[in-house]
């Protein structure tokens, strides 16, 4: 387990996140922000209503202040394994990589999926 990664999450969360990230990102039914960095920016705001952390991220040291943020701002956060497959989920390019995702929006169908998995993150991460 990396640096990062303050608890471990089930499979079967992690493929209903993916799941759910790509209906946002490829099939356009929210908004989503990618990268570190934009990850950090909205979270700092209290824009974000879940953000997901790719555990593969090398060196694992850049991605500490996103839990941090989370955490002191109320954001649900979650861990995948891959962030070549969050980044495909997210819509990049094929073969494009992203650390981190944060949700900020979701189409009103997804309202529900997304509580679900902000509320079981919620509960890992305590």
């Amino acid at each position: 387990m990396s640096v990062h990664v303050n608890f471990e999450t089930p499979e079967n969360l992690q493929d209903s996140v993916y799941d759910l990230v790509k209906k946002l990102g490829r099939d356009g039914k929210g908004r989503v922000k990618k990268g570190m960095n934009e990850v950090i920016k909205v979270s700092e705001r209290g824009d974000a209503r879940l953000v997901v952390i790719a555990e593969d991220v090398n060196p694992g040291e850049m991605m500490i202040p996103i839990p941090m943020i989370c955490k002191e701002r109320g954001i649900p956060y979650i861990y995948v394994p891959s962030q070549e497959y969050l980044g495909e989920a997210a819509g990049l390019p094929l073969h494009r990589k992203t650390s981190a995702v944060a949700v900020m929006s979701v189409d009103k169908t997804l309202e529900d999926e997304l509580k679900k998995i902000a509320d079981q993150a919620t509960e890992l991460g305590n």
